[in-house]
């Protein structure tokens, strides 16, 4: 015995048409896409919008080291090219100037032999900066205003004798890290 169905061709189900399958699956799309709007993606997005140009003159020092300013500001200049989406330019007409001095550095003693001996020691820098905006004197980042006061910036590399480091080494690390704190604070607030 065959059995036959018992809706006829002409009275089966409805499905819906394909042009609502599509329009209902667009409107899903645009609604969680369209929900995100707002967010930015990629290193641009955590600094300022407004500046596109920064200014980095020789850093001063008050170090009786030679070159220490020279090798500061090629650091953070490296920095600022490698992390952020602003130009460096080799003009004071650039959006901003970022300058700095070298106020201070110092060797601690963290470690020493029984004969006294140093085993290891810290050598510490400390900057101070200044990033202003030239068209307002101001660097307005996000919505909390900051005034172009100075800011102090302290670095520390670590010297350790017996495994062959030496002063040009710990000045090396101490700069690299007041680079990376510089271009740290360039970061608007969240």
């Amino acid at each position: 015995m065959i059995r036959t169905s018992q809706h006829s061709p002409k009275t089966r189900p409805a499905s819906l048409p394909r042009e609502w399958t599509l329009a209902a699956g667009l409107l899903v799309c645009v609604a969680v896409w369209g929900g995100c709007a707002g967010y930015q993606v990629g290193n641009w997005s955590l600094y300022p919008a407004d500046i596109r140009t920064v200014y980095v003159p020789i850093f001063q020092s008050s170090s009786y080291r030679r070159n220490l300013a020279e090798w500061l500001t090629e650091a953070v200049v490296k920095e600022i090219e490698l992390k952020t989406p602003y130009k460096v330019v080799g003009t004071p007409s650039a959006d901003s100037i970022l300058s700095g001095r070298l106020v201070g550095e110092d060797l601690e003693l963290l470690i020493e032999n029984q004969f006294d001996d140093p085993r290891e020691l810290e050598l510490g820098m400390v900057v101070e900066v200044q990033w202003v905006d030239r068209r307002s004197n101001q660097l307005s980042q996000g919505t909390v205003p900051l005034p172009a006061e100075l800011v102090f910036v302290k670095g520390t590399g670590l010297l350790v004798p017996e495994v062959g480091q030496s002063v040009a080494t710990a000045e090396q690390a101490a700069i690299t890290n007041i680079a990376q704190r510089i271009v740290g604070m360039m970061e608007s607030p969240w």
